[in-house]
């Protein structure tokens, strides 16, 4: 568990991906391999020439093996050892789900040259097409695998060692922590995915779930489903479910990042998309902001009397309308007197989508209260 938040103002501390984190463990565990040290602390070099200390939490041989046969790529080298490293996730300031957990590498010296990655307990992996990752390869992701490519291959210079690794990467836990993910959906089975792009987390960044929206809407082409649903929550998703019968993988959790969404359809379009959220949410698309959320974006009770009264309302409405408390009050009061704010909140969504989305995607929107009712629709 984290530490609690001291309440005084203070810049947000940054922290390392589990890329970053299985580069570490790779290296310290191939380096007791070939050198015989045991690492209480590795360095690595990021992928924007960042150099960085991480602290493990050990380092040892996990296993000798009965010597097997030599390894002619190697001076000294025995096939047969495993050696291991692990470190504590450390995410910064940011709410990431591997917070505090243990990540570790195991290595095996492969006489073959090159890295061979696999999935070890608590890593996911791939099962459906779409993804950046072939179907049956663990979920490591591309520059995480090239991290650690690039410090063995480093390695393996300093040493004189021409044969090469088998790394297999875990997380203590990953397989509980990944159901708090979307890789059951995209399907990523049993485990997390090792990520990063830059090695380091900013906090409160939202690249990562950006980026999972993406995956979700490949995936979801890749498999050959045209229709998808891109929805703020659970009660918009299981709004969408029962109005259309999709399944979860064509149901794109997309959060507060509508914005994400829409400019993705420009590099992969599909035939149609619904978009489901709040009222409220989606009466902030409808004023133009493609970030839904309440830091970036607020709801704007003045705007919906003004659309209200365009539609009929009177000045005792409108009136009322501003002076509401909540963007869901303001709907009631409206639809009291048979003016259509729901409606009216769509189709200016609508077309605020529709200035992004290339023309083939034929987009709709729909808008839920708190009890998951819709109550606007616009197509």
């Amino acid at each position: 568990m984290r530490d609690e938040t001291s309440e005084q103002p203070a810049p947000l501390r940054s922290g390392y991906t589990t890329g970053s984190c299985a580069t570490a463990t790779s290296l310290a565990a191939a380096r007791l391999l070939l050198a015989g040290e045991v690492s209480e602390v590795a360095e690595i070099v990021l992928p924007k020439g960042q150099r960085v200390p991480m602290r493990l939490t050990f380092c040892r041989l996990l296993e000798t093996g009965d010597g097997g046969e030599s390894d002619e790529s190697g001076e000294g080298s025995d096939p047969g050892r495993i050696a291991e490293a692990g470190t504590i996730k450390d995410a910064g300031d940011d709410p990431d789900v591997t917070h505090g957990a243990l990540v570790f590498a195991r290595v095996r010296l492969l006489a073959e040259p090159g890295v061979r990655f696999r999935a070890g307990p608590g890593v996911g992996t791939v099962t459906r097409a779409g993804l950046t990752l072939a179907v049956g390869e663990p979920a490591i992701n591309p520059v995480p695998r090239q991290m650690m490519a690039r410090h063995l291959d480093e390695l393996a210079e300093q040493y004189g060692y021409r044969g090469g690794f088998e790394v297999t990467v875990g997380v203590e836990g990953g397989a509980q922590l990944a159901l708090k993910t979307m890789n059951p959906r995209l399907g990523i089975v049993g485990g997390l995915s090792i990520l990063g792009t830059t090695g380091i987390v900013r906090p409160f960044s939202c690249s990562a779930y950006i980026a999972s929206i993406h995956q979700g809407i490949d995936v979801a082409r890749a498999n050959g489903y045209t229709h998808l649903a891109a929805c703020t929550g659970n009660a918009s998703e299981d709004a969408m479910r029962a109005h259309y019968g999709l399944p979860d993988i064509a149901l794109i959790e997309m959060g507060d990042f509508v914005g994400a969404v829409l400019k993705h359809m420009k590099r992969a379009p599909v035939e149609r998309l619904s978009i489901c959220g709040g009222f409220g949410k989606l009466s902030k698309l409808a004023a133009g902001h493609l970030d839904l959320h309440s830091r970036n974006s607020s709801i704007d009770l003045e705007q919906l009397a003004t659309w209200a009264a365009q539609h009929g309302a009177d000045d005792a409405l409108q009136a009322a309308m501003r002076a509401a408390n909540t963007s869901q009050q303001a709907l009631a009061l409206a639809h009291a007197r048979q003016v259509p704010l729901g409606d009216m909140v769509c189709r200016r969504a609508l077309a605020v989508a529709r200035d992004i989305v290339p023309p083939e995607v034929n987009v709709e929107m729909f808008a839920i209260d708190r009890q998951g009712n819709l109550v606007g629709v616009a197509r």
